[in-house]
Formats: C-alpha cells, sequence, structure tokens
C-alpha cells in the first residue's frame, strides 16, 4: 500500500517582511533560527550581510527585505533567520518574522499579477488568497540565485 501524499495542498512557512505576509514551501525550510551574531564577508553584494557557524557549518545569511528592494531589515526581537535548503546549499534570510506554518489549497494559489511592477515582482511565484489574508509566495531559487553562484 502506499502512502497518501496531499496534492489538494501546499505546506508553507509564513513571514513578514514589511506589512506583507510571504510563504516558502516547508520543503525548502530547514529551521528557523533567533537572530545571531553575523560575521561580515569583504565584498558581497549589500544584501549579503554575512556568515554564521549554525552548528558547525558556515551559512551565507542575506537581507531578504534588501534583495527585494524593500529596504533594509530592522532587527528587532521579532526576526528570525530562515535556515532555507536549495540544491544541497544552505541559505539563511533575515526576515521581520516568522508566523506560521499553513496549509495552502493550491487551487487558491493564482499567478502573480501584473500590476506588481519593481524588482521583487521577479521572485514572485504566485499569490494565495486565505480567508482575510494575501500571502505572496516566492521563487527562492530567483532569489538566491546570485548567492548559489557567488559567496
Amino acid at each position: 500500500m502506499t502512502e497518501a501524499v496531499d496534492v489538494q495542498n501546499l505546506k508553507v512557512v509564513v513571514f513578514q517582511l514589511a506589512d506583507k505576509e510571504y510563504v516558502i514551501p516547508v520543503t525548502h525550510v530547514q529551521g528557523i533560527e533567533k537572530f545571531t551574531h553575523i560575521t561580515r564577508v569583504p565584498k558581497t553584494p549589500s544584501y549579503v550581510k554575512g556568515v554564521i557557524n549554525l552548528r558547525g557549518v558556515v551559512t551565507p545569511i542575506i537581507d531578504l527585505k534588501k534583495r527585494l528592494g524593500l529596504g533594509e531589515s530592522d532587527l528587532n526581537e521579532s526576526s528570525r533567520i530562515i535556515i532555507i535548503t536549495l540544491e544541497d546549499m544552505d541559505v539563511g534570510v533575515i526576515v521581520d518574522s516568522a508566523n506560521d506554518v499553513l496549509d495552502i489549497p493550491t487551487d487558491s494559489i493564482e499567478p502573480q499579477p501584473e500590476v506588481v511592477g519593481g524588482l521583487e515582482e521577479d521572485y514572485i511565484a504566485g499569490v494565495a488568497k486565505l480567508d482575510r489574508r494575501l500571502l505572496i509566495l516566492l521563487h527562492m531559487n530567483l532569489v538566491l540565485n546570485p548567492i548559489k553562484s557567488g559567496v
């Protein structure tokens, strides 16, 4: 007997950047960490904040807000680093807060609206409407693309 896979829902981690809620599939998320000391690395793009030693693994950290062209992150008690794994590489992204883990019905995910505009539009995989919430699904492969070839 094979295991039933839920193809009707996408399980995502919800996080806040500025006043918007973004989501990434939990399959990419290795963990959510409290903000910790970051060691700067010279000659990296401004959105690359440096590296941390996470349980013996040197992990690059980027300011996701700055990467998406939304300004610099204001670090505080609710700031988190979401550790994302893509193609066998771990990268940490700084977010304002990590709110929730949700199941989003896949039929509620719509393509990115044409009117978005700006740098972040290239990184949006879709938008989900859930009750009164608007959740922006990010294309983490594109968001982290220069990181994978650079740091």
